[in-house]
């Protein structure tokens, strides 16, 4: 029967849900397909399947023949799908029930246009790898101490008078410090100041103090690298004889 399908793949959904962090992410985006005739039902298929990424895997759950389907529509509800029609519409009375169900219908007529689409989709939908990347860069310029500043320690403190060379420095950010080209240590902002007032921020060709936990061996020359995390998405590349990819 058409209403225990339904259910069986809801529940097959739940259960393949893998709340593991240590497992890279990897999204389902299942889908739908109907079509005019058989093959380009195939074809449509085939072609959907070319845009799974090691991000977002492209699960089609049903394909058919035909009009698109109240049926259709319970079928995506259930199972989280999009449905991709080819050459094909919905009636009226369809169209309103996926509007209600927040089913998504999207309807082509050219294959680079539907890639391209569901290409997107896929795009918004992948979470992402989180990368270190430098934001900016400083050079030592000058080394000052404060005798008996510190009031966490009650020690003396040092500050690196710097001059940013590149980027950005951000004190809430991670650093490490370089010296003669070699990472020499890692650690935290723990204040950055320019003209003495207590800054968020310095820009490229400004100068300011920065002090950095946990480490007080400055010297001229030393550069501060500051390191922020980012998200990067797939890209989705299309070229001109109308091919369409995913590129993680």
């Amino acid at each position: 029967m058409e209403k225990d399908r339904i259910i069986r793949i809801g529940e097959e959904r739940i259960e393949t849900v893998d709340p593991s962090e240590d497992m890279p992410k990897t999204v389902e985006m299942p889908i739908i397909v109907k079509g005019d005739v058989q093959g380009t039902v195939q074809a449509v298929t085939g072609a959907l399947k070319t845009l799974n990424s090691p991000q977002v895997f492209v699960h089609v759950v049903h394909v058919g023949v035909g009009p698109i389907s109240q049926s259709d529509v319970d079928l995506a509800q259930a199972c989280g799908a999009c449905i991709v029609g080819f050459n094909v519409s919905p009636v009226n009375s369809v169209s309103l029930a996926a509007s209600r169900a927040s089913v998504q219908i999207k309807l082509h007529r050219v294959i680079y246009h539907l890639l391209e689409d569901i290409g997107n989709s896929i795009v918004d939908k992948a979470p992402g790898t989180s990368e270190t990347q430098v934001a900016g860069e400083a050079q030592v310029l000058k080394v000052f101490e404060l005798k008996g500043r510190s009031k966490s320690k009650g020690e003396d403190v040092k500050i690196a008078g710097c001059r940013v060379t590149d980027g950005k420095v951000i004190r809430s950010a991670s650093v490490r410090r370089l010296r003669s080209g070699e990472v020499v240590f890692e650690g935290c902002c723990e204040s950055l100041k320019q003209e003495k007032h207590n800054v968020e921020m310095v820009g490229k060709g400004k100068e300011c103090g920065v002090v950095i936990r946990d480490w007080h061996d400055f010297q001229i020359g030393d550069v501060i690298q500051c390191l922020e995390q980012v998200t990067r998405k797939p890209k989705l590349i299309s070229s001109y004889n109308g091919a369409v990819r995913i590129e993680c």
